[in-house]
């Protein structure tokens, strides 16, 4: 890597951030009207046709290949398997740190902080969750999610390729995740480490999601039960975003309520 790409990289990181935090600055984090019970969504789908051709090229790249490769993946021994998850986890917590931050969590943010800094240098780069095991939980951020916080309407569905259904707020906030690098990328090491966390957390979210894609696919239409599914646990990011506490947000309210 030239030092010229690595300074360049390096500008439009920090460029980035600064944007970001400077937009931080001018928000407030909604308040959430209740704490439980699915969070109703408006969906509006008038792509459909090409949204369900760009899912039948992403369905055909997961059972031919995704898929497998994350059954492959679920035989290894578990603590392979954990280890894996929390390198992966670990290397993504600066960006749930940033989003902490834009959503105007200072509590998470902190939390998000504290558990890199632990499990990088106590966890071994962060194959072990020492912070967990000291009460600090993971939760998880993100730019779709903060969005979300502002207020920013959901957006027609979009069909990613590889990526998958979202609307059109998430979509850019994932394009916005890829693109934003906080460590900079002045570091090949680092940069290689980045790639291997990317693609092992990519296998280890499609094995954790086999048992729910498993079921959905025996619906009669998958296109639609995938993404009504990825509508309504969006949906709810997004109330737990503005509740503001990891796992205040419940799905289901005692007693069935909503």
């Amino acid at each position: 890597m030239s030092r010229s790409s690595s300074a360049s990289r390096s500008a439009r990181s920090a460029v980035l951030v600064l944007t970001l935090l400077a937009a931080s600055g001018c928000s407030q984090r909604a308040p959430a009207t209740a704490t439980c019970g699915n969070v109703a969504y408006q969906l509006s789908d008038p792509a459909e046709p090409a949204n369900r051709a760009v899912f039948a090229f992403n369905r055909s790249v997961d059972d031919h290949l995704l898929a497998p490769v994350a059954r492959g993946y679920q035989a290894l021994p578990g603590f392979a398997r954990q280890g894996l998850h929390n390198f992966a986890s670990n290397f993504a917590e600066p960006k749930v740190f940033v989003n902490d931050v834009l959503q105007g969590n200072g509590k998470r943010a902190l939390t998000s902080l504290t558990r890199f800094i632990f499990n990088t240098t106590l966890g071994v780069a962060g194959l072990v969750d020492v912070s967990g095991k000291m009460g600090l939980s993971q939760h998880r951020s993100d730019f779709g999610q903060t969005f979300g916080v502002w207020n920013i309407a959901n957006g027609p569905i979009v069909e990613l390729p590889l990526l998958g259904s979202h609307n059109l707020r998430d979509a850019n906030g994932t394009v916005l995740g890829m693109a934003l690098d906080p460590f900079g990328g002045n570091s090949d090491t680092v940069t290689t480490l980045g790639n291997a966390a990317t693609a092992g957390g990519i296998v280890d979210a499609r094995a954790e999601a086999l048992p729910l894609t498993d079921l959905l696919s025996t619906w009669p239409d998958y296109y639609v039960a995938l993404r009504d599914y990825s509508a309504q646990r969006r949906s709810n990011r997004v109330a737990e975003g503005k509740v503001g506490k990891p796992g205040a947000w419940q799905a289901d309210c005692a007693g069935g309520g909503r």
